[in-house]
């Protein structure tokens, strides 16, 4: 059975990600997109989730792409008309918001799928493998890129909710809570806030499992030359390094996965799944850490930030 999936919000990480996937996945099918600012050559197209579910053709679960703030009211309609929901990251804009679609979802027999997609990058699954025999004693997390570079003139970035920083950042966090073999939970964070900003452009964050290990992550917004997406664990049994946002895995230099990342496509597969078997996929544990850096952090005030996109 083929699952008919329609995108909300027709921007930069729908066009990159989410239509190439959908059409690269088998059993899943694009039939429609809603936004207010693009749409899909060859795909019916219409300016908003109402219109879609009015006049727009049948369809079985939407693919919500668009800012978080507003992502909570248009979730709740899909589901009240039926649909299956999926959730790019972040899932929300708060926490709490989650909860009456998670239990919308199971009222209904819904699917619904919080999308964190760097879960799916192929160096994850051993990683949180190798930890499981290899208790980790010391995690160090850089996540640095260029703003202006990956989210060229993307104003909701920097509006409360938006996340700033913690756009890319969350996806270190959604790899971090699932290759560790213990929880763990934020002690200290500093957060950097342009002056003309509501959202941080840098953070440092220190994280606790209330034992022996200790967790440092720094995120930056401004980094230029090299991106860096790199999570190090010393453990007993070398250093286990993950690179290029998951995709490849070294232990003490030694390469054990170096592999193209293939995310979306896997995420696909996934909803496909949960759909089928009429379930959900439901991990708020990454937000919740975002959510508890705003509440712990120290806020320090620091250059006003201009989005002008570099000449390449």
């Amino acid at each position: 059975m083929t699952l008919r999936v329609a995108i909300v919000g027709v921007g930069k990480i729908a066009r990159d990600q989410h239509v190439p996937s959908i059409m690269a996945v088998d059993g899943v099918t694009l039939v429609a997109t809603a936004s207010w600012s693009g749409s899909i050559e060859g795909i019916p197209a219409f300016a908003s989730l109402e219109a879609m579910l009015e006049a727009g053709p049948s369809f079985d679960a939407v693919a919500l792409c668009t800012p978080p703030q507003g992502r909570h009211r248009q979730a709740a309609m899909a589901l009240a008309a039926g649909k299956h929901v999926m959730l790019e990251k972040p899932p929300g804009a708060t926490v709490a918001e989650m909860e009456p679609l998670i239990a919308t979802a199971a009222a209904k027999g819904l699917t619904l799928f919080t999308a964190w997609h760097s879960r799916f990058a192929p160096a994850v699954e051993p990683a949180r493998a190798f930890l499981a025999e290899h208790a980790p004693k010391r995690v160090t997390i850089a996540w640095k890129e260029d703003v202006r570079v990956w989210h060229p003139g993307q104003a909701w970035l920097w509006k409360p909710g938006g996340l700033g920083v913690f756009d890319p950042g969350i996806n270190a966090l959604s790899i971090l809570t699932r290759i560790l073999p213990r929880p763990v939970f934020l002690t200290e964070a500093e957060l950097c806030f342009p002056s003309n900003r509501a959202s941080p452009i840098a953070a440092e964050l220190s994280f606790s499992d209330g034992a022996a290990l200790e967790v440092r992550a720094s995120f930056d917004f401004l980094q230029t030359g090299r991106q860096t997406w790199d999570i190090e664990v010393e453990t007993s049994a070398g250093l286990l390094s993950l690179s290029g946002g998951g995709a490849a895995m070294r232990v003490d230099g030694a390469v054990r996965i170096d592999e193209a990342a293939a995310e979306y496509p896997a995420l696909y597969r996934r909803f496909a799944t949960l759909v089928a078997t009429s379930s959900s996929d439901v991990d708020l544990t990454p937000l919740t850490h975002v959510a508890d850096a705003f509440m712990l952090g120290r806020r320090v005030v620091v250059d006003a930030f201009e989005d002008q996109t570099p000449t390449v």
